[in-house]
This record gives C-alpha cells, sequence and structure tokens, in this order.
C-alpha cells in the first residue's frame, strides 16, 4: 500500500526535501471565510497530487489508516456523499455513513445530543450536511474531532467552492484575475456564497447574473458586479458558472416559469457566444437541463468542466480529510510531550 502524506508529495515536487509549502493551522473546515489564501493553495496544491493518485491502476494511500470517518447527511445527496466517501476509502479510513432518516434524530434526539453521542464513539473526522445554517459549526464546537462541512443551509459548502477552484486553475493556469460569472439562483445558493468568499479572496473578478428575485439583497456589496442580463453579464468573462434552481428552498414565486426562466436566463450557445472563446462552462449539479443550462452545451467536451468538477471532488475532499488528519495528530503529539 502507498504512504502518501502532505510532506511526501511535497518533498517529491521539492528538490530540496523540504516541506516548506505546507500552510494550513485549521482544526474543521466549516467554511471559506476562514481560510487564508495560502491555505487554500495548500489545499489546491495536494489536490492535484491526488488527483494524480486517483488516475493511477491502484488508488490506495494509507494516509488515514486507523482513522474513523463518519458521514452524517441530515439532507439528501448523492455526489457530495459518494465523493466523501470514496475519498475516505482511498485513505485507508474505516468509514461508515450514518442514515439519519432512520436515526434517532427522527425520534426527537437533538442535534447536540446526536453530538454527544457521536463523540462518545471517538471517531476522527465527522463529515456532515445539514438544511440548517450554523449547523455544522455547533457540532464542532460539541466533538473532539475534525469536522468537515459538505453543506449547511444558505450558509456555505466549502469543499465545493475548493473543487470548482481546482477545476478553474487546472484549465486556466491561475485563479488569480480572472472574470467569473456566477448565474442563476443565487439567493438559495451556498455555493455561491462559498465561491464568491473564495474567488474574491483568490483576487478575481465575480459577476452575478440573475432575476433580481432570486438575487439577494445587499449583493451589490459584496464586491462584485450585479447582472440582471446574461448578454451584458457574460461579455468577455473567462469562466460561467451555472447554478441550479433550488426549487425545494423556495416558497413563492421566484420565476414565472421554467420556460421563461431558461429563455432569459438558461445558458445555451447564444448566451455563451458573449464569453470569451475559451471560457468554460461549470455547474455543480444535478442539473435541470433546459432549464438552467442546454443539455448538448453540457456535454460539449470543448467547453464544459462539470465532468472534471465530479472528479476534482474526490481529490479536494481527500485533501482536505489529509490536512485536517495532520493536524490533529500533530495536536495530539504536542498533548502527549
Amino acid at each position: 500500500m502507498l504512504a502518501l502524506t502532505p510532506c511526501a508529495f511535497y518533498k517529491r515536487e521539492n528538490r530540496t526535501g523540504g516541506c516548506h509549502h505546507m500552510t494550513f493551522r485549521q482544526h474543521h473546515l466549516l467554511g471559506i471565510e476562514p481560510l487564508h489564501p495560502t491555505e487554500i493553495t495548500t489545499i489546491l496544491d495536494l489536490s492535484d497530487r491526488y488527483v494524480d493518485l486517483n488516475r493511477q491502476s491502484v488508488k490506495r494511500a494509507d494516509t488515514l489508516a486507523g482513522l474513523t470517518q463518519i458521514n452524517m447527511f441530515f439532507e439528501n445527496s448523492t455526489r457530495t456523499q459518494a465523493s466523501f466517501e470514496i475519498a475516505g476509502k482511498r485513505l485507508g479510513a474505516d468509514v461508515m455513513n450514518m442514515s439519519m432518516s432512520s436515526s434517532s434524530v427522527k425520534k426527537g434526539e437533538t442535534l447536540i445530543d446526536t453530538a454527544m453521542t457521536l463523540n462518545a464513539m471517538h471517531p476522527d473526522l465527522l463529515v456532515v450536511r445539514h438544511p440548517h445554517s450554523g449547523a455544522v459549526n455547533l457540532l464542532a464546537e460539541k466533538v473532539n474531532c475534525a469536522v468537515l462541512n459538505a453543506g449547511d443551509g444558505r450558509h456555505e459548502h466549502p469543499t465545493q467552492a475548493l473543487l470548482d477552484a481546482l477545476t478553474i486553475r487546472r484549465a486556466k493556469g491561475r485563479l488569480h484575475r480572472l472574470n467569473i460569472a456566477i448565474c442563476g439562483d443565487i439567493a438559495h445558493s451556498r455555493v455561491a456564497r462559498s465561491n464568491i468568499l473564495l474567488l474574491g479572496k483568490m483576487e478575481s473578478r465575480i459577476r452575478l447574473i440573475g432575476p433580481p428575485t432570486l438575487i439577494p439583497a445587499g449583493a451589490a456589496e459584496w464586491g462584485v458586479e450585479v447582472y440582471d442580463d446574461m448578454a451584458e453579464g457574460l461579455k468577455d468573462v473567462d469562466v460561467v458558472m451555472m447554478l441550479r434552481l433550488q426549487k425545494e428552498r423556495m416558497d413563492g414565486g421566484f420565476i414565472p416559469s421554467e420556460r421563461e426562466y431558461y429563455h432569459r436566463f438558461g445558458l445555451d450557445p447564444q448566451k455563451l457566444a458573449y464569453a470569451k472563446a475559451d471560457a468554460i462552462v461549470m455547474h455543480p449539479g444535478p442539473m435541470n437541463r433546459g432549464v438552467e443550462i442546454d443539455g448538448t452545451l453540457a456535454d460539449d467536451i470543448n467547453r464544459s468542466v462539470i465532468q472534471e468538477q465530479v472528479e476534482m471532488g474526490v481529490a479536494v475532499r481527500m485533501a482536505a480529510m489529509d490536512l485536517l488528519a495532520q493536524n490533529m495528530r500533530a495536536r495530539q503529539t504536542e498533548r502527549a510531550l
């Protein structure tokens, strides 16, 4: 079995044998907001190495050997939960998926009681998705292990933003000073919030495009440009990031109809023509084809990097858990001395 740690990766890249590029001091990954740009770069650099590992015939490392990873998803998820599970298993962790739909939570157990129960089992990594903003932060205060936010309400989805950043950096060669359009349901999207935070930290120029009903109040004060016209907003952008219409979070008439929405804000070849000729197309999934994006365009390997986003997701989650485990072990060693 191949033993791959952050230092091992960087030593392979750095002829001096040093590990000076490693800068990641977080105990948890709860959001993009607490991360310094150098910490973001550290995650992305290590993720690149894990992309290489995942493309080998043997996709195994023992970085998390002996550690227990629990995935708690209070909301349904296919991509994120599968990605975290694969990431943990490829790093050698013992991975447990808790079915929250049939757990004691349904019997009235509070989130804090659930946290205390799990803490008594001594997990090392806790991956949590929850429908309420701030719930993951609350859990992190009650447990002794590293907690990773897999999406909480409208708050944040940090690993999605990181995998998006990795996808952009690999396609464009950089993250700095790009023109990036985030289009669609901004108001209900934790993906949009995390991406705005991350791309802003990396000095890219961000445009939000969508109907006024789906743009949060005060968005213009976030250091972004706001448009309600795709032709104007997409002019000369490097990246077009489409978002899913989150109808499950809507309690009113935010759009007149899906047909009208697609006509005005759905991405098709005609609207994409306003962007740069080499602009890439992204979508966090699941996609509503013919509503947010033209199906043929979504599958166009010359423009769309949607499948690459899925691949990068596994690598980013491997890197994040690796780095958190390294910090956890370092703290344990310090306490033992």
